[in-house]
C-alpha cells in the first residue's frame, strides 16, 4: 500500500524544484519530512486540506510551511491542497459562506451577490499576476461577502483538518492490528503444520 501511495505522490525532486517552494532550499532534506509514519502522514493530510480549504491562492506554500515546521509528510501536505480545484471551489465557498452565515445569524449580501463575487474570486488569472497579487485581488473581491465566509472557511477547514488527521491515524492503527493478526494466525497455522508433521 505504501508502495502505491508513495507513486502517486510528487517525488521529492519535483517538490524542491518547485517555484513556491524552492526557496527553502536545504530544509527539504530533512528525512521526516519523506517518512512515511502513521503521525506524518495524518498531520500532512489534516495540513493539506486545511490550508486547501482555508485559502483559495498559494495554497502549498503555505502548508508546506507549515509541514516543514512541524515535520509532517511533505508530499501528503502538498498533494492534499488539491481538495479544491475548479471543480470543488464554488460548492466548498458557498457553503462554507451559508455556514458562516447562519452561524453569524448574519443577511448582508443576497444570494445571488454573494455567487457572482465567488465566481468572480474563482475565475482571477494565474498567469498574470503573481500569488502576492493575486491574494490581494481576491480578499478585495472576498470583502464584499466579508465575516460570513470567513467564519465559514475557519470552521469546514479546521472541522475537516482535525477529522481527517483522527480518521488517518485511527485507519492506520486498524490497517497496523489487522497486518499484525494475519501474521500471528499464519504463524500459528505454520506452528501447528510443523507439529503435526513431527508427529
Amino acid at each position: 500500500m505504501k508502495h502505491k501511495l508513495k507513486q502517486l505522490l510528487p517525488t521529492p525532486e519535483t517538490l524542491r524544484n518547485n517555484r513556491w517552494l524552492r526557496w527553502m532550499g536545504p530544509v527539504l532534506h530533512h528525512p521526516r519530512l519523506w517518512h512515511f509514519s502513521r503521525k506524518g502522514i495524518a498531520l500532512g493530510l489534516a495540513l493539506g486540506i486545511f490550508f486547501g480549504l482555508l485559502i483559495p491562492v498559494a495554497q502549498i506554500p503555505f502548508s508546506a510551511t507549515v509541514a516543514v515546521l512541524l515535520r509532517a509528510n511533505l508530499p501528503m501536505a502538498v498533494a492534499s491542497t488539491l481538495v479544491t480545484n475548479p471543480v470543488t471551489f464554488g460548492p466548498v465557498y458557498y457553503g462554507a459562506y451559508r455556514l458562516g452565515k447562519w452561524v453569524l445569524g448574519e443577511e448582508d449580501v443576497s444570494e445571488r451577490k454573494a455567487v457572482k463575487i465567488l465566481e468572480k474570486a474563482e475565475a482571477l488569472p494565474a498567469e498574470k499576476e503573481g500569488w502576492t497579487e493575486r491574494m490581494t485581488a481576491w480578499l478585495t473581491y472576498l470583502g464584499t461577502v466579508g465575516k460570513p465566509l470567513v467564519v465559514g472557511l475557519a470552521i469546514v477547514a479546521t472541522a475537516s483538518g482535525l477529522f481527517i488527521y483522527f480518521l488517518t491515524s485511527a485507519l492506520w492503527v486498524l490497517k497496523t492490528r489487522w497486518t499484525r493478526n494475519r501474521r500471528l494466525r499464519a504463524r500459528l497455522v505454520r506452528g501447528t503444520g510443523e507439529a503435526d508433521a513431527r508427529r
